[in-house]
């Protein structure tokens, strides 16, 4: 054999094993799953609260605003009434002691009754009542996917419901949504 000829032996056998190979590679990217078996679609929501202000009126009473806080003018009344009752009774010096007495006690009498006069006294107002109250709403996140691929069973969460197969690209899933 010349050597032109071992040349050609080489080259050849060379070229016979590039094509074989790429023929096996060929053929495993033939055979690699295009798609990946969807097993089940799980909705998969969460719970939101919405807090909210609810407000409604209600009717409150107050003791109303003392206009006399020292009740001068019980005292006053109580005092005269006290006093007058006070003289009826008894004459001469006795008669003066007892209208004293009487104006003192008729002045503390007129106090506590105008003091529970004062204490009863009350106004009504309207004011709003209001609490915080929380609205609930479900939120749809996604989907929890179930899928099977070349033997394996795995899950994976989706923005979108895929139907019955994922694609599948180099041996990876697809996870962008179909364009339209």
């Amino acid at each position: 054999m010349d050597k032109s000829m071992v040349k050609g032996v080489v080259i050849g056998g060379i070229a016979a094993l590039a094509v074989a190979a790429s023929g096996v590679t060929g053929y495993k990217a033939l055979t690699k799953p295009r798609f990946a078996e969807v097993l089940a679609v799980k909705d998969v929501t969460e719970t939101v609260k919405t807090p909210r202000e609810e407000c409604h009126d209600v009717q409150v009473r107050h003791q109303a605003p003392v206009k006399d806080e020292n009740r001068i003018a019980g005292k006053v009344a109580g005092g005269v009434i006290g006093g007058a009752l006070g003289s009826m009774v008894g004459s001469g010096r006795g008669s003066t002691v007892a209208m004293v007495a009487g104006a003192a006690g008729g002045a503390y009498a007129g106090n506590q009754v105008q003091k529970n006069m004062q204490e009863k006294d009350t106004v009504t107002t309207t004011e709003a009542r209001c609490k915080t109250v929380y609205d609930s709403s479900e939120k749809h996140i996604g989907y929890d996917v179930s899928y099977r691929l070349e033997g394996k069973q795995d899950v994976v969460r989706l923005a979108y419901n895929p139907g019955s197969q994922i694609p599948v690209k180099d041996g990876k899933l697809v996870l962008e949504p179909p364009q339209k």
